[in-house]
């Protein structure tokens, strides 16, 4: 982000870390990971073409092509929780995080923060259910490589972000979707609240059934695992 406000970044660039210091994840979380093991990118994209209400779009896109690498080496139990978490089964194999510079009306540039689990075998206690590719697959996979072929899956599924193709993108997240007609536990306002997860609307807002509140946006319930 400080290259890009400097103008030293430009769209397409991708930036490959084998080591985070101040890693970010959702929610303020950091993001912890074992240097060389795992797949750490930042992804600049020019989104000057883009309306402010695609921002969900873009979220879905680059979920989509985590989970369509993932799937690819690690199988068919691969899931994308909403809003950006990458899953397989209930463990947690990746996030991202997505910041961007918008200017007025504006949406200059998105920054793609995407890390996933590739060769790490052990985590720190304060992770949540995690796992890696290679504890999927059985097999070390090169997180460089990979980084390169999750490049390739962004510029095919940004490609998606038109208002041409935005129902068939929001097709493709929900059918992708962790926990789609299971009902799910979720904590609001300290207090716990179960529903039936229908889907995801193209605002972003998860749909829910057994709720006196029928959708929620990101942030105002968190999942309970």
């Amino acid at each position: 982000m400080k290259l890009v406000r400097e103008g030293k970044a430009s769209h397409g660039m991708a930036f490959f870390a084998l080591e985070q210091t101040q890693g970010k994840g959702q929610r303020n979380k950091s993001w912890l990971s074992n240097p060389g093991e795992n797949l750490l990118t930042s992804v600049v994209l020019d989104c000057k073409n883009y309306e402010l209400n695609q921002q969900f779009s873009l979220s879905m896109a680059t979920s989509l092509a985590c989970y369509n690498l993932l799937k690819q080496y690690g199988g068919d139990e691969m899931s994308i929780k909403w809003p950006n978490d990458l899953y397989w089964r209930d463990r947690k194999a990746g996030g991202i995080l997505i910041e961007n510079i918008i200017i007025g009306n504006n949406w200059e540039t998105a920054v793609l923060g995407i890390g996933i689990n590739i060769n790490q075998t052990k985590f720190p206690e304060m992770h949540r259910n995690p796992v890696s590719l290679k504890q999927i697959s059985g097999k070390e996979h090169d997180p460089i490589e990979m980084a390169k072929e999750l490049c390739i899956e962004l510029e095919k599924m940004t490609s998606f972000i038109s208002k041409e193709k935005s129902g068939e993108l929001l097709s493709l997240y929900n059918n992708s979707l962790y926990k789609k007609d299971q009902i799910v536990r979720f904590n609001k306002n300290n207090l716990s609240i179960e529903a039936r997860v229908k889907g995801v609307d193209m605002d972003g807002n998860l749909m829910l059934k057994g709720d006196s509140n029928p959708t929620i946006a990101w942030g105002d319930m968190e999942w309970v695992d």
